[in-house]
């Protein structure tokens, strides 16, 4: 999943990581981290001006009056000077090694890849390590000279905000799994970019869907926006990918679809059927849960005023080619 939803894998690099096995998800995390930091490495660590404030016997950039003043008054013979200074102890690289270090201290992480790891942390040995919680991960900015961080970090924000993390001793530690709200932006995107690279006979994107009104007037209505639309011709299915603990509600041991997903997917179904007018089309809806382990899985198709609805699941508990067969069944249904 992460190597399609990060599709940056794919650069020169990376082969190895996609055909390896791995036993779990914390060893792919540090695989693909030690091969990134690798080649970060033979390009040189991002580096950028920080401000220093230091005393000293001499001149070093600006005099800061306050502090010499002071130094002055204690019959010091220094100078208190503010100077930038071109150094790798930045967000950036203090975020990787946060990062290595709590994958370092993780049980399940196999010794291959703590090796790799420990050997290229001897060159961030001027690099402070982070409270994770202290990271605004919105006000990172990429440019042309950070920008190969872009996937790291993104990793990185995986493992430190979608992993949940407890203190014992003092010390951070990463739990066994992954939140739901993080597998489930995970999930969607993993669907999404598959299609687009594997199915080039459709069109995959995540586009919004107007509103169909009468009078074109929308204030306030909310934008309704599609996980995965795959368009063929005047083919259309729309795709609402769900990652849950429990794919049915239950109540009084009464099974049922999750109502608010119905009615949502059957709202951009209805609303993309009225762009087409007159002409002939077919547009379709489906959601696609991530499969359970509970006894009652949803597989069903639905026929609503004209247009089909059916919901699915999506076994991830299975070798990769077997995950791929489900997700072209898919698209061999709607579009063969």
């Amino acid at each position: 999943m992460l190597s399609y939803a990060f599709t940056t894998l794919n650069q020169d690099g990376y082969e190895n990581v996609a055909t390896e096995d791995f036993d779990n998800l914390h060893n792919l995390f540090a695989a693909i981290l030690a091969k990134g930091i690798g080649r970060q490495l033979k390009q040189g660590l991002y580096r950028e001006y920080m401000n220093r404030t230091e005393t000293l016997p001499v001149v070093r950039g600006k005099i800061d009056m306050p502090g010499t003043i002071q130094n002055r008054l204690a019959r010091k013979q220094v100078l208190t000077c503010q100077y930038d200074e071109l150094s790798e102890n930045n967000l950036l690289n203090q975020i990787l090694k946060t990062t290595v270090m709590l994958l370092l201290r993780h049980a399940r992480v196999s010794e291959d890849y703590k090796t790799d790891l420990k050997k290229e942390m001897l060159f961030f040995s001027n690099v402070d390590t982070i409270d994770p919680a202290s990271i605004r991960w919105s006000s990172i900015r990429f440019h042309r000279n950070n920008n190969t961080y872009r996937m790291l970090i993104s990793l990185c924000q995986l493992v430190l905000e979608g992993m949940l993390m407890s203190t014992d001793s003092g010390e951070y530690r990463l739990a066994s799994f992954v939140d739901e709200q993080r597998m489930s932006r995970l999930y969607e995107k993993f669907i999404l970019e598959y299609y687009a690279k594997e199915c080039p006979q459709i069109k995959a994107t995540a586009s919004q869907i107007p509103w169909a009104l009468d009078d074109g007037v929308g204030t306030l209505l909310p934008v309704m926006q599609s996980d995965i639309m795959l368009t063929q011709g005047n083919r259309v299915l729309i795709i609402d990918a769900k990652y849950y603990t429990h794919t049915m509600q239950a109540q009084y041991d009464v099974h049922t679809l999750h109502s608010n997903n119905l009615y949502q997917i059957f709202t951009y179904v209805k609303n993309k059927d009225m762009e087409f007018g007159d002409r002939p089309h077919e547009v379709s809806g489906m959601l696609l849960y991530a499969r359970t382990d509970e006894l009652i899985q949803p597989d069903n198709t639905y026929h609503m005023s004209g247009n089909k609805v059916s919901v699915r699941t999506l076994d991830l508990n299975r070798e990769f080619s077997e995950i791929a067969a489900q997700l072209n069944a898919i698209v061999d249904e709607h579009f063969s």
